[in-house]
């Protein structure tokens, strides 16, 4: 889902006029450094590099390449309250849903380019850093550029869009990436979906398969698999009146997008009780914050599973 995404977005930047060239980054055991190695003198010339997630071992290794003295980021993920955090506090560039664990074998061998592009990210004499972000940012390091994304270019390329008088549902990959319990995540969404009447099930593109057939089959919900990313979906429409969400970034977003619409979005919190014992010690706190911080969304109580 994410490379369809990916080529779907390519092509609306060629209808806008842009020069894209595909790179096939993660095609093999060679690719990583036949991308690098093809990237490298446009990379080095470069006056301005614009980035998106900044967690990513692939922009990090990028970024020791590149000296140009303009850095954007570009990135409407919960990851970006937390890389901003980071930068500003001065620790180690770490998602958030691994913060608290002991460095892997590969974080030790990674550690120079990962501590590299956080020296490169951080503001100095003839470098200059810029965050563009939906995601409330309060930690903002001195020198660091914040700028807002209020979805002006989406609502004006796309929509309105047509209303549905049911609600739909936006999935979450909390379970993939080991916050919350696989079991629990089934139990709330067949709740939240029977109390206020969802039908459809729009997929997380990094959910499973095995976790999306469970879903379709034990709920009743239409899974769909978005070729763009939601905003841009719920845009164009049909939607929901009312979009069920948990703690995620488009309780941020989606607001921003679908504004004079009508369309509610409603946040359902995360039980600390579904939370898996791998999970991070912040992790509750982290998408606790995810929720609090969103505007023009309604707060859900959180389900209690029959």
């Amino acid at each position: 889902m994410t490379r369809g995404q990916l080529r779907r977005m390519a092509d609306l930047a060629r209808d806008e006029g842009y020069r894209v060239r595909w790179e096939e980054a993660r095609g093999g055991a060679t690719a990583p450094f036949a991308t690098i190695g093809g990237l490298a003198g446009l990379l080095r010339r470069a006056d301005r590099i614009v980035m998106g997630d900044p967690f990513s071992r692939y922009v990090q290794l990028l970024l020791t390449i590149t000296r140009a003295g303009d850095l954007v980021v570009v990135d409407d993920g919960t990851a970006t309250m937390e890389f901003v955090a980071q930068l500003a506090r001065g620790e180690r560039l770490v998602r958030w849903h691994r913060k608290g664990g002991r460095p892997g074998p590969r974080d030790l061998l990674f550690a120079p380019v990962s501590s590299s592009a956080r020296r490169r990210l951080t503001p100095s004499d003839g470098r200059q850093v810029e965050v563009f972000s939906s995601m409330p940012v309060t930690e903002a390091p001195d020198g660091v550029t914040v700028t807002a994304n209020d979805f002006a270019w989406t609502r004006a390329r796309f929509g309105p869009p047509r209303i549905t008088k049911g609600a739909d549902m936006v999935g979450t990959s909390l379970v993939e990436t080991g916050v919350v319990d696989g079991e629990r995540y089934l139990d709330a969404v067949r709740t939240l979906a029977k109390a206020h009447g969802a039908t459809r099930y729009f997929a997380h593109r990094r959910e499973s398969t095995e976790k999306l057939h469970r879903l379709a089959t034990e709920t009743g919900l239409e899974i769909v698999r978005p070729d763009l990313p939601l905003e841009l979906i719920a845009r164009r429409g049909p939607i929901g009146r009312t979009i069920l969400s948990f703690p995620s970034t488009v309780v941020h977003t989606l607001p921003l997008a679908l504004a004079g619409t009508g369309v509610r979005v409603a946040v359902c919190d995360i039980d600390p009780a579904w939370l898996t014992d791998h999970a991070s010690p912040r992790a509750q706190g982290f998408l606790s914050g995810v929720t609090g911080t969103a505007r023009d969304v309604h707060r859900l109580a959180r389900v209690s599973p029959a």
